[in-house]
């Protein structure tokens, strides 16, 4: 059955109104243009400015469309946007996707295309529904996550489920890490899942609510390294959160960046009477104490205006020594 899908929907490619924006759609863009189908239309979000000189810069998605001789487009608003709704009409597409797009994709979007609009998501659902679930699946120690491939709704992430996949997370790994493969994972998924409409193979299933859970957009102080919980606990929200917000604390008022830490193994360092949050400083090593009587060593950091650097260089240009405090 599977080499009979692939043959049909090579005999007809379904045309397509992709919608997306960032480097984590790109991979899904190009798998779609190699298995043969026609991309009539790229939506992606305006050009915005970007560092110091605040120059202009595409999104990812973009360049990617206009290297393939795409035509793109870049509304601001789409809801009750006329100009953009008759211009999907004329297309008349089979399917829009939307993967990473950043939009809220309205009712009369919903019901345009035969085979809807079908989204790529980076977890298992309905586990982690929400903009950042490989952050969150990361800082929370999972064990695996996986993308679905999924028919859109008006609900957040709770349309039917068409296709999944699994991935392993290793534990050293970071959401940094897990982005690429995610993303290459989820291109294949979607081409498997284009075949299986085509071919009748393919069949929605409802999400189990009772399962749900919400991975919320990040904020700065979710980065906020709280010393009472324990040190297992921080090293995964330092994975799932690098690069951005990372792990932070205060260090004498200022803002002091964990770059890199570890937790350490039961019984590394003699207990004590320490309280969470203080530091033992040793052979130009950093130890901080945390909750349950565990310890993370803060392998690099940076202190707010200043460069990274290994804890060993830090200590010696600054003066810190066992019992001092870190979040003050």
């Amino acid at each position: 059955m599977v080499g009979l899908a692939v043959h049909v929907i090579r005999d007809k490619s379904l045309k397509i109104v992709f919608c997306g924006t960032p480097s984590f759609a790109v991979p899904t863009l190009q798998a779609v243009l190699r298995a043969g189908h026609e991309v009539a239309l790229v939506v992606t979000q305006p050009d915005r400015p970007s560092g110091r000189g605040m120059t202009l810069i595409a999104p990812p998605v973009k360049q990617t469309a206009l290297a393939a001789g795409l035509t793109v487009i870049q509304p601001e608003k789409i809801k009750r946007n006329e100009e953009f709704r008759a211009q999907l009409e004329r297309i008349a597409p089979d399917v829009i996707l939307v993967v990473a797009y950043g939009r809220i994709i309205p009712k009369w979007m919903l019901d345009l295309p035969r085979y809807g609009n079908l989204n790529l998501h980076a977890s298992l659902l309905p586990k982690y529904r929400g903009a950042a679930p490989i952050q969150w699946a990361v800082a929370n120690g999972e064990a695996k996550t996986g993308v679905t491939t999924m028919r859109l709704d008006e609900g957040l992430d709770t349309g039917d489920i068409l296709l999944q996949q699994e991935l392993t997370i290793a534990p050293d790994q970071t959401a940094e890490d897990v982005f690429p493969l995610l993303a290459a994972m989820g291109a294949a998924l979607m081409v498997e899942t284009l075949e299986g409409l085509a071919a009748g193979t393919t069949g929605p299933t409802k999400q189990d609510e009772a399962q749900a859970t919400h991975a919320p957009i990040l904020a700065r102080d979710d980065g906020r390294l709280d010393f009472n919980r324990p040190a297992m606990t921080l090293y995964n929200r330092w994975r799932g959160f690098e690069p951005w917000p990372g792990a932070w604390t205060l260090l004498n008022g200022r803002k002091f960046v964990a770059q890199r830490l570890m937790p350490l193994d039961a019984g590394s360092l003699p207990d004590g009477p320490e309280e969470p949050g203080t530091l033992r400083v040793r052979d130009g090593r950093m130890f901080v104490r945390c909750g349950e009587g565990t310890w993370l060593e803060l392998v690099e950091v940076q202190l707010e205006g200043k460069k990274r650097m290994p804890a060993a260089e830090f200590l010696r240009g600054n003066r810190l020594e066992t019992g001092d405090r870190l979040g003050e």
